[in-house]
């Protein structure tokens, strides 16, 4: 939907993850920007879907979560799938009966319209839906889009002290974040059937004495098939795979990065209780 790129984009800096893949947002992620006279924090969930195991179960208690807890809602959807089954289902859980909360609606990728008049039956569909404060159609990749968006946002916020530091944009760890820039090159590079059953650890991480930081991260999957498809032929995949992420980790990190990368079978492990606490997706 986008939702990972327009906060990107907000912030001017990359705090999560993005690829084409659906459910590729799996945590709560907060970012955060500050300026001249205003502390914003935005808050990345997974989308809001029906679970078909425990793992998507967490997903959809983690994004309503956020619902709950946050001050503004941005409903975030794209010009040809508006109101599917999925924003749908969000939206019956924004009932105007049971929150006061202003809801925006975000129509992205507007720019692949053939024709703008094409827009107007979309956000007519959508006003009959829910009384939203604002109908903004844009595209994430525009600056002039985001500055629109920004503005919006600014004007249904309450006043509050500051909660973070001013030059801190997330509330994630390193570690958290070098994860899942792992996991977003696998869903990049991987086909169809490996992305869902992709879950990364880091093992460790030491500091040499040249300046070089060395990183020890698992891969997990759920059958023998996917972990073959992610280390390749040859190992070229997981090579790939690895140069891409250490790209960016030492972009994150500005130093020097070894990467090192395994890849080990645990069976369901979307379905395993233990196994998710291990991964981090339990509190």
């Amino acid at each position: 939907m986008g939702k990972s790129t327009i906060l990107n984009g907000l912030l001017k800096e990359k705090v999560a993850i993005v690829s084409k893949k659906p459910e590729t947002t799996r945590d709560i992620i907060r970012g955060i920007l500050t300026d001249k006279d205003t502390q914003m924090i935005f808050v990345d969930t997974p989308g809001i879907h029906k679970p078909h195991d425990l793992l998507g179960k967490i997903m959809l208690s983690r994004a309503q979560s956020s619902l709950m807890e946050s001050d503004l809602i941005l409903l975030v959807t794209e010009k040809r799938i508006a109101f599917d089954p999925e924003d749908k289902r969000i939206l019956d859980r924004l009932s105007p009966a049971d929150s006061k909360k202003k809801v925006i609606l975000v129509i992205n990728k507007t720019d692949r319209l053939k024709e703008k008049r094409m827009l107007l039956p979309i956000m007519e569909k959508a006003s009959k839906f829910y009384p939203f404060a604002e109908i903004l159609p844009m595209c994430a990749l525009k600056q002039k889009d985001l500055d629109k968006l920004l503005v919006t946002i600014k004007k249904y916020l309450p006043e509050g002290p500051n909660l973070f530091p001013e030059d801190q944009l997330t509330d994630k760890d390193e570690y958290f974040q070098i994860q899942e820039i792992i996991r977003e090159k696998i869903l990049i590079e991987t086909y169809e059937e490996v992305p869902h059953s992709v879950a990364v650890i880091i093992d460790e991480m030491i500091k040499e004495k040249k300046g070089i930081l060395k990183i020890y991260a698992t891969i997990f999957v759920e059958r023998k098939s996917q972990k073959s498809i992610i280390i390749g032929k040859s190992g070229s995949m997981m090579k790939k795979i690895g140069q891409l992420a250490r790209v960016d980790i030492e972009k994150l990190l500005n130093k020097h990065v070894y990467l090192e990368l395994w890849v080990k079978v645990a069976k369901k492990w979307k379905k395993d209780p233990n196994a998710l606490r291990e991964m981090g997706y339990t509190d």
